[in-house]
């Protein structure tokens, strides 16, 4: 390959990663916890939600007590809501629902007394971490499309990396070569880990564009190949079942657990989760009832669509014999959360997170000492406004998802969300005001230090330390804890590390305290 055209691809890696790689740090920082969604839940549930385990019949019930309620006190529910059963997705049942003429939609759940207690749609720090996986903090909606396009430029950094790094890939694979060139050291892991999870990255950018922007990346089939008739073919991926009007004859929805029984039977092996209700009360409701099919293949996701008076079966989507638009649909949903192998993957996909998050961090680190003036103490504005930019967001994210996890464990659902803003934003604020040299070894202390108190938060909060979590068999508890330890051993290394750079290492950079001045 040409040199210059090996300096062009070298140029749009470069700054692709520049624009793209502090959101996506966040995204795969974030990512990689929020994979174990559903055992989050049990980190340091709060007494309101942490219900005794019932028996199935006794949960159905208690699930059945909620939409009876709910139909009772809100009449407007009829027309539409969706039921959560207590399980994987908390411990308790949960019905959203959007009132009519708002904008919004709503929780609501019983509480210790049977009372309808009306929620935010999303609340505590699980669904905080999840979101902030997509959106970076930001206003859901604009942080999901921004995340999109950031995904596109993420392909672009992978593909302009894969030129630049195939002329040495089977010799510098898994060189890692130690010793005083740390530049060198960190360009090999950078180059190490990117290639090893280079079918991940694939994977990543391709669904989370597709899952973004995917009605957007859709518009111009529907307009220019199509028609205008695109959605009219993908009804069928897109929809369960047809809407149809209610008949404006009334009919009791069948009961939960009736309800239940008629879709296991319609698809042998589903583990009903949550059930999407349509006109209820009426000849002709809707119900669509969603759950996992266990089995050896990517799709898990089953569907079947009931009439809700009647229990007559209107369609039934097995994951086993899924159209090919709809096995792509839930194929890349699987592929990109990890909802597929268990234990396993899921464990593999928090390492690859992590991994992947490294890579950004190092690759900003890389553009740094690559524009290091090595003949002069003073470092370019734009090297040292980079420097700051990248501690104050990647180590601000680290230290506001471990504040994340200890308000999970401490303070009421609706104060995680403040607790990350504000580590995250004082964090930012400490990196600019600081010298890089300085603020580095800082945060990174302060990054381990809050990430170590994770473990005592949720003893605090739970009255059940480490051990006692592992004896008693609260495996999310114990994992979390002991993560977090090792995690903040890993920062306190980092900032140890970064100290002694500052202090013995070449004077002429960022990364090291500015010489001082002796006056007589």
């Amino acid at each position: 390959m040409k040199a210059a055209t090996l300096r062009s691809f070298l140029a749009v890696h470069t700054w692709v990663g520049l624009v793209a790689g502090m959101a996506l740090f966040i995204a795969f920082y974030a990512g990689a916890f929020s994979v174990f969604t559903h055992e989050l839940s049990d980190w340091a549930p709060r007494p309101a939600t942490a219900a005794p385990a019932e028996d199935a019949p006794a949960a159905l019930a208690r699930a059945q007590t909620l939409v009876d309620t709910m139909l009772r006190q809100r009449p407007a529910a009829r027309e539409a809501m969706f039921l959560v059963l207590a399980g994987d997705h908390g411990p308790v049942p949960r019905l959203f629902h959007q009132p009519p003429g708002g904008k919004d939609t709503f929780q609501y759940q019983l509480d210790e007394t049977g009372t309808l207690v009306t929620l935010p749609q999303r609340t505590g720090f699980v669904d905080f971490l999840y979101d902030l996986h997509f959106t970076a903090g930001l206003p859901r909606q604009f942080g999901t499309y921004l995340f999109g396009v950031v995904c596109l430029l993420y392909g672009l950094a992978l593909v302009s990396g894969v030129v630049i790094y195939a002329p040495v890939f089977l010799k510098d694979l898994f060189a890692l070569r130690a010793g005083p060139n740390l530049k060198r050291l960190w360009q090999d892991a950078h180059n190490v880990i990117g290639m090893l999870s280079l079918p991940f990255h694939v994977i990543f950018a391709w669904s989370g564009a597709v899952l973004t922007l995917g009605v957007l990346l859709l518009a111009p089939f529907q307009y220019l190949v199509f028609g205008g008739k695109l959605m009219q073919v993908l009804q069928s991926d897109f929809e369960v079942v047809p809407h149809v009007a209610p008949a404006h004859v009334a009919r009791p929805t069948l009961p939960v657990a009736e309800l239940i029984a008629r879709a296991q039977r319609a698809l042998p092996g589903l583990q009903v989760e949550s059930i999407a209700y349509h006109d209820s009360g009426d000849a002709n409701a809707r119900v669509e009832l969603y759950g996992e099919v266990d089995q050896r293949h990517l799709n898990t996701m089953g569907v079947v669509a009931l009439n809700g008076a009647s229990g007559q079966v209107l369609r039934v989507i097995d994951p086993r014999t899924m159209s090919p638009g709809t096995a792509w649909l839930r194929g890349i949903q699987a592929l990109h959360f990890g909802n597929f192998g268990h234990a396993p993957v899921k464990w593999l996909y928090l390492l690859l997170g992590l991994g992947g998050a490294f890579l950004f961090y190092s690759g900003n680190l890389l553009w740094i000492e690559a524009r290091r003036k090595r003949r002069q103490p003073q470092q370019p504005l734009r090297t040292q406004v980079m420097a700051r930019l990248t501690l104050g967001i990647c180590l601000g994210c680290i230290a506001g998802v471990s504040a994340l996890f200890i308000a999970g464990a401490l303070l009421p659902a609706s104060q995680a969300a403040l607790a990350y803003y504000a580590v995250f934003g004082l964090v930012l604020l400490w990196a600019l005001l600081r010298p890089a040299a300085r603020g580095a070894s800082e945060l990174l202390a302060l990054c381990a230090l809050i990430t170590a108190a994770i473990p005592m938060a949720g003893w605090l909060g739970t009255g059940e330390h480490l051990i006692a979590a592992a004896v008693h068999g609260h495996g999310a508890r114990f994992w979390i804890g002991a993560l977090a330890l090792l995690l903040a051993a890993a920062y306190a290394r980092m900032a140890l590390a970064s100290w002694r750079r500052a202090r013995s290492a070449d004077a002429n950079s960022v990364w090291a305290h500015a010489p001082r001045t002796h006056t007589r």
